[in-house]
């Protein structure tokens, strides 16, 4: 909705109709065909070029109130109607940013100190500096050291090491997370199924572009909604068990 085009069309209006009751005596005489001689004052074409604007004034009324539209412009003391209906039509428009700000419901808040240690402490010094990439990409690092420590592994990384903490089918004295719980509850069976395809697009597709992207710095919102995306993984990697496979 363009609220300067709608402010515009009633101001103008609200300018002409003043013009209108401004100017004295009546209307003139319009013409009724081509020989016909053409007596039309200032008040005469005021008052065309306010019918010929009304349609548009009424339906930027309707956007912002129905009723305000409902004015009769030919009736005993409808330009006066026309007028008031105007008027009010600029107050919406002039409180609308303000009923926006005040009057909208509260939209929850994800603070960002708030998410997994080892994310928001890996990524704060850069997130303070505005490195919005600089605080995803080192808050991924982080998880993947940890990861490491949990596991006891270093020659592995990344998604390699996503892959291989969460595989089904470990290899013989290999070390691997799982969630705790009953293995056979359907709960516990779903979340620990989702475990490796979340953590390797967690690399994937937040750590990997943060890593390499060149150019513009992401913005806050978009480097937020990915810290918070590796809150969850970190979470999850960090309330694992670490179990060894025979």
């Amino acid at each position: 909705m363009n609220r300067q085009w709608m402010r515009d069309q009633l101001t103008e209006y609200l300018a002409l109709l003043e013009k209108y009751f401004s100017l004295q005596g009546p209307p003139g005489i319009a013409p009724t065909g081509p020989r016909t001689a053409r007596i039309v004052g200032p008040r005469t074409a005021a008052l065309n070029e306010l019918r010929q604007r009304e349609p548009t004034v009424k339906e930027v009324l309707k956007h912002l109130d129905p009723t305000l539209a409902e004015f009769k412009f030919e009736t005993m003391g409808g330009k006066e109607d026309a007028r008031a209906a105007a008027q009010r039509g600029l107050g919406i428009l002039d409180r609308m940013d303000e009923w926006a700000a005040n009057l909208a419901p509260d939209a929850p808040t994800l603070p960002a100190d708030q998410f997994h240690p080892w994310v928001w402490d890996a990524a704060r010094t850069f997130w303070d500096s505005k490195h919005h990439r600089e605080a995803v990409r080192a808050a991924a690092t982080a998880i993947n050291a940890h990861t490491q420590d949990e596991v006891g592994r270093r020659d592995i990384a990344d998604n390699d090491l996503m892959n291989q903490v969460f595989t089904d089918k470990a290899k013989s004295g290999q070390k691997y997370l799982r969630l705790p719980g009953d293995p056979n509850d359907q709960t516990v069976k779903s979340r620990n199924r989702a475990l490796r395809p979340f953590a390797e697009g967690c690399f994937a597709g937040i750590r990997n572009p943060a890593a390499h992207e060149h150019g513009a710095d992401w913005d806050e919102q978009k480097a937020l909604e990915q810290l918070a995306a590796l809150s969850v993984l970190a979470r999850w990697i960090d309330e694992c068990d670490v179990e060894q496979a025979p």
